[in-house]
């Protein structure tokens, strides 16, 4: 389903396809999702008003209790009642009247209701929508007046319920019918059955053309929409809010219908009712508006100058939840207009309002709240408007909402405020963006919307945002210390991190997290120094083998092992293997050492390797004359202990690289005490980034307290270090930019 391209797009950086809010939140998705609510809400509105019509007493038996065969049986009987009772015949007229009734009784119970149209009801009713011809010149008083067309009217509208039934009602010609009885008032008459006779009519033709494109077509065409314009000023209130019923269902998905009713000037009287004190007709004519300027740009136009906007405002403080909901939903609308419109909807004093609605324990209206104010967001002054109103918070917690839609809404509403610096504070300070990272999106649009959203506070942390955001950090209270720290850490520069991390005391405030006895907050803690030792190994890596004092002699793969030149022998395991003096001085210290200083190898011609298997010694030779050696895991621990012996930092690298690739949750402890025992630290950091990457799953295992401790200090050490550490590529520019001066 295509998104609703009338939303406006968002500010920049971002030039892609605007992100916009689900298609469910417009009135194809209140009329799809809501269709079979509006639908039992219609019948039961019709059922209340029997109760005040009765006049008669219905059979007594249950249609629900009642075997088929006898319904059946009760329905063909009350058909032939009507079929011969169509005459001005008091008895005849009494006989009709029950009919109707009895049928309409019995069509309450939607399972009974395709029985009763078996039974032949539908052009039995359909005959009577209309009085019995009269002879020439009587104008005698007619028994019943109204009261059988009012039954049938109200009969044939709870069978055209079930949509398989609204066709056949109408192809047995119920619509002109229906339209003529729109009109019965036009003859002089007012009473309480003419009332009912016209109010029963426009329910019926509610609907029949619920959901139903043709029958709203027919509906126009049959000249049903003039009076029902028309009715919409009728003195009894039930019968505005019938008409109004009936035009919102017609102008749902029909542009024809809607410059119908906008031509027979409805508007004015739409606005008006939009006041009344009367919850139920001001529910309906927002929901006849808001069908009208649905996907109808000019007529959105025509309602915001016909003067809709304030009313429409004035229902979000309706006590009318429905009356609430339809009202966000229509401002939602209208601020896709213009962005002169989205700042008129906040000049009029709809935030509050809205944010309010978002507490609501009403879920359709927290969702048409936040809609709206998705909308409104999409302007920077808004934006900071609804922050500073209180709209964050309400707006985050709806992101914990288990109704996909609902939570996209709230997730694009929240992408909008993120575009205004001013916001970006609050975001954090409420922990707006621990919120996001952890939320657990139901819609891949809603995770698309978030992403985004991330990514437009990032790229806010800088300047004055950044002050603020470090301000906070040093003198808020402790909780929002934190969450500042912890968004940092997701959200800062690189290039920041040692203003934030070292020199502002962030990088306590993580490690206090770390180490803190509440697993939550361990778990933020550890994603974030994750984050944040990715971010700084980029920066500036520390972990390389530091440079040989001497430059490298290879002597190359041939000499490995070979008595041609050698001028020293090892006895490894009893065997000779044969060296080479000047290549074993320039690998390392150890051998300087042994060679140069006043150790008794100096002069040694043999020299004994004690606590070193062949096979491992070989290979850290060949390090030596080759500067390169492919470590296999089974000798990688062996090898990294002679390495270390022997002071090859180079081998070192290499070992530790092999071992970090076995590193899991079962042996990272021991992993971790091998690095401290032979001072590998790229092992050790390894160690540090997988603790931290798999915090969660090893949060579950015994033992892990006492790891965590232990390595708290290393991560400090590491971030000072690389934190503090000049980066290569700015000394290059420094140099760059010295040279450039000195030579002008």
């Amino acid at each position: 389903m295509p998104l609703d391209l009338a939303c406006s797009k968002p500010n920049p950086p971002f030039q892609q396809r605007p992100l916009l809010p689900l298609p469910s939140m417009e009135f194809h998705r209140r009329q799809g999702k809501e269709n079979s609510i509006e639908r039992k809400g219609q019948k039961r509105k019709l059922e209340e008003d029997l109760d005040d019509d009765r006049e008669i007493d219905l059979p007594s038996a249950s249609a629900a209790g009642a075997s088929a065969a006898a319904l059946l049986c009760e329905v063909v009987a009350q058909v032939e009642t009507l079929n011969d009772a169509f005459s001005w015949n008091e008895a005849d007229r009494a006989a009709a009247k029950r009919a109707t009734h009895v049928l309409a009784e019995l069509a309450k119970n939607e399972e009974v209701v395709s029985v009763i149209v078996e039974g032949g009801a539908v052009p039995a009713l359909v005959k009577h929508l209309q009085a019995p011809p009269l002879s020439d010149g009587d104008r005698s008083p007619k028994p019943f007046e109204h009261e059988v067309e009012k039954g049938s009217a109200f009969a044939l509208g709870l069978l055209a319920v079930k949509p398989e039934h609204q066709q056949l009602i109408v192809d047995n010609g119920a619509l002109p019918h229906l339209v003529d009885l729109l009109k019965r008032h036009k003859d002089g008459s007012s009473s309480r059955a003419v009332n009912s006779v016209i109010r029963r009519a426009a329910d019926a033709i509610t609907n029949l053309a619920h959901e139903n494109s043709s029958i709203k077509t027919r509906v126009r065409l049959e000249g049903g929409i003039p009076p029902l314009v028309e009715l919409l000023e009728f003195i009894d209130p039930k019968v505005q809010r019938a008409a109004a019923g009936a035009l919102r269902t017609l102008a749902f998905k029909n542009d024809e219908n809607k410059h119908q009713i906008v031509e027979c000037n409805a508007l004015p009287t739409l606005i008006l009712m939009l006041r009344s004190e009367d919850a139920a007709i001001h529910y309906e004519a927002v929901g006849v508006i808001g069908n009208l300027v649905h996907s109808s740009p000019n007529i959105k136009k025509e309602v915001l100058l016909a003067g809709a906007l304030q009313p429409v405002i004035g229902l979000l403080s309706s006590c009318c939840s429905e009356s609430q909901r339809e009202a966000a939903l229509l401002l939602g609308q209208f601020a896709a207009t213009d962005s002169d419109c989205k700042v008129h909807i906040v000049q009029r004093g709809a935030v509050r309002p809205l944010i309010e609605m978002l507490q609501s324990s009403d879920v359709q209206l927290r969702e048409m709240s936040a809609f709206a104010l998705g909308r409104l967001a999409q302007d920077t002054h808004n934006q900071a408007g609804i922050a500073h109103n209180g709209g964050l918070v309400p707006l985050l917690k709806l992101l914990d909402s288990k109704n996909g839609s609902l939570q996209h809404n709230a997730a694009f509403a929240l992408y909008g405020l993120a575009d205004n610096e001013d916001n970006v504070s609050d975001f954090i300070k409420v922990g707006g963006v621990q919120k996001l990272q952890d939320g657990e999106f139901i819609v891949q649009a809603t995770k698309d919307c978030v992403a985004k959203t991330l990514k437009r506070l990032e790229e806010k942390i800088h300047g004055r945002v950044l002050n603020h955001l470090l301000y906070m950090m040093r003198v808020a209270e402790k909780t929002i210390q934190k969450r500042v720290a912890l968004a940092l850490a997701h959200l800062c520069s690189p290039e920041d991190q040692r203003t934030i991390f070292i020199d502002n005391s962030g990088l306590e405030l993580l490690l206090g997290l770390l180490g803190s006895t509440i697993l939550k907050q361990q778990l933020d803690g550890s994603i974030a120094l994750y984050k944040l030792f990715n971010k700084a190994m980029t920066l500036s890596p520390v972990d390389g083998a530091p440079p040989s004092p001497t430059p490298q002699v290879y002597l190359g793969e041939q000499y490995v092992n070979n008595p041609t030149l050698s001028d020293v022998t090892f006895l490894v395991e009893g065997k000779r293997f044969y060296a080479h003096r000047i290549c074993l001085l320039a690998s390392s210290d150890a051998f300087r050492a042994m060679f140069d200083g006043g150790y008794r190898e100096k002069d040694a011609r043999d020299i004994e390797i004690p606590n070193i298997r062949w096979e491992v010694f070989e290979m850290m030779m060949r390090f030596i004359y080759t500067g390169s050696v492919d470590v296999t895991l089974d000798i990688a621990q062996d090898l990294l202990r002679a390495g270390d012996q022997y002071l090859l930092e180079g081998l070192k690298r290499l070992c530790e690289y092999t071992i970090a690739q076995d590193i899991s949750l079962e042996n990272v402890s021991s992993m971790y005490e091998l690095s401290e025992a032979f001072h590998a630290m790229s092992l050790r950091h390894a160690c540090i980034l997988f603790i931290l990457e798999q915090f969660d799953k090893l949060s579950a295992r015994p033992g892990y307290s006492h790891l965590i401790h232990r390595i708290i200090p290393e991560i400090r050490n590491y971030f000072v270090k690389a934190l503090t550490k000049p980066n290569p590529h700015n000394l290059r520019l420094e140099g760059v930019s010295r040279k450039f001066l000195v030579s002008n």
